[in-house]
């Protein structure tokens, strides 16, 4: 790989990034803010970390078979990968909602831009997460 210029951001997904321990998604779920809209919910709390870690909450009650599962889980961690850096220092936990099953790439994508800046949004007019 070559490297970029110093000045232009990563688009990786590192292990740091992500959220997997359960205690951690108990914590966020238990004492952090919930919000979404009809695809979507997130579950957001502030962390010390050097930025945002994402959650993914796809369950097969909501989703269906594997194969949609994996297509919503692959849209989130797409669409968190790209917006990383203008997201704050928070865990996010994103469920998917009835909706999303079904929905084209180009509504899961719109939905998720949504949350992203309603993340953002929250941030800058709270003080804690």
């Amino acid at each position: 790989m070559i490297p970029g210029p110093p000045d232009h951001p990563r688009y990786t997904l590192p292990a740091q990034r992500r959220i997997r321990r359960k205690l951690d998604f108990v914590t966020i779920k238990t004492r952090g803010q919930r919000f979404g809209n009809a695809l979507f919910g997130i579950t957001m709390r502030g962390n010390l970390a050097n930025g945002p870690r994402l959650g993914l909450a796809v369950s097969v009650k909501v989703a269906g078979t594997g194969v949609e599962r994996n297509r919503i889980r692959r849209a989130i961690r797409e669409s968190f990968r790209l917006n990383q850096h203008e997201l704050p220092a928070a865990d996010l936990v994103v469920s998917a909602r009835s909706g999303a099953r079904g929905a084209s790439g180009g509504e899961l994508r719109a939905s998720l831009q949504a949350l992203w800046s309603e993340v953002v949004k929250r941030c800058a007019t709270s003080q804690k997460l």
